[in-house]
């Protein structure tokens, strides 16, 4: 039996996965906001509580947190870096937790969780190169090659949210986008919840959450349709850059945007003008384990008993 943590910003859920994939036991318990070290405690307490329902011996814990540890130096411990939980930003957390529980662990990006966990067990299970990718309040993404996560000498492989737009994108916004990261123009800027929530107030003039505008489209809404649509375009451009640059056998999408089921019928053909090959194999697929992604992919860092 395998431990995974999902560390989210509101929420710890952690589980016991089973050697063939099955969730055995599953905790969930707030985030607490604010302190480093209150986090700490938590997650420690639900891999208490999970090794305690283990009917095996000790049981391995990977853990999928919102940014990812800096690369290895002499210099001291590796610390935490790009969290949107920004209390977990520069803390040396890997170290901290293994110090209360007194045993390794393994840490990764949930994007990197959400891709292996698909990989492993999922929708990409019988795909050799697996392209992740979490659209969403955020843009990330991950790589597995034969069901073992490439991450890097930066560790940030398949992080493509931050790669500046396709200048075939550029074409479908009204004006430069400002990202968070401190850049313009990044993926994220377009992909993200917040990107396709921008493309329809520019073009309508009125704000929408996604959700609503991938209602209204479905229900026939020209405007929405239309913004969907453009959506669609966005993300077969940029998604076909990282086909040209690592040609994965398929991409499986994860996050809120991934339920939008047009991103399915147009994407892949939208995708083909764009790709560098005369017939593009690669598939699109939806996620089969949503939400529960990132605690399985967490637990799969470590191999099977």
């Amino acid at each position: 039996m395998r431990i995974g943590i999902d560390l989210g910003g509101t929420k710890i859920e952690g589980i016991l996965l089973s050697p063939d994939g099955r969730v055995a036991e599953k905790i969930r318990v707030n985030t607490p906001t604010g302190e480093y070290l209150d986090t700490v405690n938590a997650i420690c307490e639900v891999i208490d509580q999970l090794q305690r329902l283990s009917p095996s011996k000790q049981c391995s814990v990977g853990i999928g947190t919102p940014g990812a540890l800096s690369p290895s130096n002499e210099l001291g411990p590796e610390l935490m870096k790009n969290c949107n939980s920004i209390c977990l930003n520069g803390q040396p957390l890997k170290v901290d937790i293994e110090k209360q529980l007194d045993y390794a662990i393994r840490i990764e990006n949930d994007a990197n969780c959400f891709v292996l966990s698909e990989a492993c067990y999922g929708a990409a299970v019988s795909a050799r190169t697996v392209f992740g990718v979490i659209l969403g309040t955020g843009t990330g993404g991950g790589i597995v090659i034969d069901k073992q996560l490439h991450t890097g000498p930066n560790r940030i492989a398949g992080e493509w949210g931050h790669n500046c737009i396709p200048s075939s994108v550029r074409e479908l916004i009204a004006q430069d986008r400002q990202c968070y990261c401190g850049r313009k123009n990044c993926n994220e800027t377009v992909l993200s919840g917040r990107g396709l929530r921008q493309t329809h107030l520019e073009r309508n003039g009125v704000e929408l959450e996604t959700k609503e505008i991938a209602r209204l489209a479905t229900a026939g809404n020209v405007e929405a349709s239309e913004s969907i649509q453009i959506y669609c375009k966005q993300l077969a451009r940029c998604l076909s850059t990282a086909v040209n640059l690592i040609d994965p056998d398929m991409i499986v999408l994860g996050g809120g945007l991934s339920n939008i089921s047009q991103l399915y019928t147009q994407v892949p053909s939208l995708m083909e003008d764009h790709v560098f090959t005369e017939n593009m194999l690669t598939t699109l697929c939806a996620p089969k384990f949503g939400d529960a992604s990132g605690a399985i992919g967490a637990a799969c860092l470590w191999p099977t008993d």
